[in-house]
């Protein structure tokens, strides 16, 4: 055999050793294990987010439907038009029956009120309290039964609109719970605004 010299050298050479891809050793591994649980985290985050979302209007409505209620119970002796006065007991009532009726669906959602996320109580407390102030600056101002009427349609055009957009997300049995809360709402919601209208 006839052989070249740098052919020889070749073969009697070390092999370079073969690069594994990726090497199991103890650095690599934290690693790997860091990685792993910020994406669990990342996870979790985002179904936190899309499950929490989901629930929030149902939450809003439960407060909004509760602090509404406390509203029209206070301004019961307030109101000074014997229309508006009608018009806010209805209301209370409307109030009373609703939340009995939507039990239900809040129990189906997992809405309890103790459950309710604190950023959401904080919102709706905020939104109570700001209409609060203005009644009793209107109240001082003897401009109350306006003020009530501006504030009420305002507040009840609001429980109208989460009652639109629940209804998009809910089966069968809930859409009509809310298309009856709906249409027993609006007639009222609408002699109020005229009310506050015809009082502006």
């Amino acid at each position: 055999m006839n052989q070249s010299p740098a052919d020889y050298l070749d073969k009697i050479a070390p092999q370079a050793p073969k690069r594994q891809l990726f090497q199991l050793n103890l650095r690599n591994v934290i690693f790997l294990a860091i990685g792993i649980v910020i994406l669990v985290i990342i996870m979790v985050v985002i179904a936190n987010a899309i499950g929490g979302g989901k629930n929030t209007p149902w939450q809003q409505l439960s407060l909004r439907l509760t602090n509404t209620e406390k509203v029209t119970s206070a301004a019961g002796s307030s109101i000074k038009n014997s229309q508006l006065r009608s018009l806010n007991s209805e209301v209370k009532i409307y109030l009373t029956n609703t939340q009995r009726d939507l039990a239900t669906p809040f129990k189906t959602v997992g809405v309890t009120p103790k459950k309710i996320p604190a950023s959401i109580t904080k919102s709706e407390a905020t939104r109570d309290t700001e209409m609060t102030t203005r009644l009793e600056t209107a109240r001082f101002n003897a401009k109350y039964d306006s003020a009530y009427a501006r504030e009420m349609s305002y507040q009840l055009s609001g429980i109208l609109a989460l009652y639109q957009q629940l209804h998009s997300q809910s089966g069968p049995n809930t859409k009509k719970t809310l298309e009856t809360a709906y249409n027993n709402l609006l007639p009222t919601q609408k002699a109020i605004a005229e009310f506050s209208a015809s009082n502006e």
